[in-house]
């Protein structure tokens, strides 16, 4: 490969200082670096410039890759590096970027083979961004082990876009990730980018690409196009994604959703291997999605399947995505009380013994009993102090357009016209959780009763955040964790961003203990560019004012 001709110690730009290199590759160079305008770590890419072809001359790439990284920003949130500057000099490329979180595959690929859970967890971050960015029109094109970031966390991070001169130019770096079409010199699609993903998720698992490296370019080229693909020795269930992927056909390769669904089923299914039942076995992604299990149709009885949510990008990733939507919403029980807009604890009565245990013979929201009756088992409720009754307070400062909603569970809450359950599930020990919406309308609001909650709610926050960052497309938090006193009860809460079929989200948690590790939570989501309206707030401040823990 060409060389980089600078030397540590150097200025790229005038400002960006070259210390190390820490990885080179086929036509591509990765040096540790600093900004010294404000002293902060980049990384600093030499790339090989692409050749083009016809009469045409390509975009400077220095306008290409700002261009697409201006694209690709808010269309992924988070999913790739933040562009920085591009110096183009004649034959290579320098793009400055952030920092990302972690360090590279080709990295992580140095220490051996990574079991398939991990490798699925990676993939599926991966091909959120891939996702998003053939939906604008981008493809990558020069997709490799150097050019993905992850972290301890699961975070995934890519680099790279927009170094391809043209859809016909030919790949100049990291060839053994090369698809068969690229190698023909075809130039790049979005199934190369799917090649390049399943290539990837195969050497992770097995420690070594499908191609190994012949040393030169074209070598290496001409492996990829004649060579069969070996079956993956320690792939496991990731096995079939993968080969579906490395078909040579691009026409066969396994569509993006096909992928998703195999990728998010092994990580599901391997949450459910390590972790204990959950007093609450929640069907939520951190994107919203209901998975399809059965939950009981309040009006017959019988049960029925549901699927409501945001348009989602992802059905998502399951082990760790129910993780964290099981244990984040019942940690938000654990975590925040109920609060006005700005935070200040907002008053409820003590938890009524429905509330406490079994869906007690509540009315329903028309004001029939429901029948049933609390189980033997269920414990009294501490008694907080005297407060307002629900239908008292709510009933008399409901805005507009609000009616009170009292759920045959055991509590109520204000909700916009037209809301109903659109799913509810419950276990063995009690425990439940009701997501409420309507048709048409892109929030929700989950009310969550869990009878196994931890003792401190910031701790709690803190330890399942990993998890939702990792899960989430574009997760970033709002501020701190913050504990909250509710009427002598202990809380927290804590907000976060999240995408959710390209729809940036913002989501608020705010919960409560009720002693004996029992509590509420609430989550609030809403579209984040409809957050700071007066009817978003407005429909916030009536929920968390409103809601009681027991119809009265």
């Amino acid at each position: 490969m060409a060389k980089a001709q600078d030397s540590s110690g150097e200025l790229i730009a005038g400002r960006y200082r070259l210390l190390d290199v820490f990885l080179r590759e086929e036509g591509r160079a990765l040096w540790h670096g600093e900004d010294t305008a404000f002293g902060r770590p980049v990384v600093l890419t030499w790339s090989r410039a692409a050749g083009h072809r016809g009469e045409k001359p390509p975009e400077p790439a220095a306008d290409r890759i700002l261009r697409t990284a201006g694209i690709l920003g808010p269309a992924c949130h988070g999913g790739v590096a933040a562009v920085l500057e591009v110096v183009e000099e004649p034959g290579f490329v320098w793009t400055v970027t952030e920092r990302p979180p972690g360090a590279p595959l080709s990295e992580l690929l140095l220490h051996g083979p990574v079991d398939h859970v991990r490798a699925a967890g990676i993939g599926l971050g991966v091909l959120d961004v891939l996702t998003a960015a053939h939906h604008e029109g981008v493809t990558h094109g020069e997709l490799g082990p150097s050019q993905v970031w992850s972290d301890e966390h699961g975070r995934v991070t890519v680099t790279g876009f927009g170094l391809r001169a043209s859809a016909d130019a030919p790949r100049v770096t990291a060839p053994s990730y090369a698809s068969p079409e690229q190698a023909r010199g075809e130039g790049g699609a979005p199934p190369a980018d799917l090649w390049a993903l399943g290539a990837m998720m195969y050497a992770l698992v097995e420690g070594r690409p499908v191609v190994r490296d012949r040393g030169e370019a074209e070598a290496t080229l001409r492996a990829v196009e004649r060579l069969p693909v070996r079956a993956p020795r320690g792939a496991g269930p990731l096995a079939p994604a993968i080969l579906g992927l490395l078909r040579w056909d691009p026409v066969e390769r396994v569509p993006e959703a096909v992928v998703r669904e195999s990728l998010t089923r092994i990580l599901r299914q391997n949450f459910e291997d390590i972790t204990p039942p959950e007093p609450l076995p929640d069907l939520l992604d951190p994107t919203g999605e209901h998975h399809g299990r059965a939950a009981e149709d309040e009006g017959s009885g019988r049960p029925v399947r549901t699927r409501r949510g945001l348009p989602l990008s992802r059905p998502v990733l399951l082990g760790a995505a129910v993780a964290v939507t099981v244990a984040g919403a019942l940690a938000f029980a654990a975590a925040g009380g109920p609060s006005d807009g700005d935070g200040t604890a907002a008053s409820g009565p003590a938890p009524s013994r429905a509330a406490a245990g079994a869906p007690s013979g509540a009315p329903t929201a028309g004001g029939a009993p429901t029948g049933r009756t609390p189980t033997a088992s269920a414990k009294p409720s501490p008694s907080p102090s005297p407060t307002p009754s629900a239908s008292a307070t709510a009933g008399a400062t409901l805005p507009a357009g609000f009616s009170l909603y009292r759920a045959p569970q055991g509590f109520s809450v204000a909700l916009p016209k037209g809301w109903k359950p659109v799913e509810t599930q419950s276990s063995d020990d009690l425990a439940y959780r009701v997501t409420l919406g309507t048709s048409g309308d892109a929030r929700t609001l989950a009310v969550t009763y869990s009878t196994q909650l931890g003792p401190d709610p910031v701790a709690v926050w803190s330890a399942l955040e990993p998890n939702l960052r990792a899960v989430s497309t574009g997760y970033e938090r709002v501020g701190a964790i913050r504990p909250v006193a509710y009427h002598g009860m202990k809380g927290a809460d804590m907000e976060w961003y999240s995408v959710v079929g390209g729809v940036r989200v913002r989501t608020l948690g705010r919960g409560f203990l009720i002693g004996d590790h029992r509590g509420f939570s609430l989550r609030w989501t809403t579209p984040a560019d409809e957050w700071d309206s007066a009817a978003d707030r407005q429909a916030l401040k009536a929920v968390l004012d409103s809601f009681r823990t027991g119809t009265e």
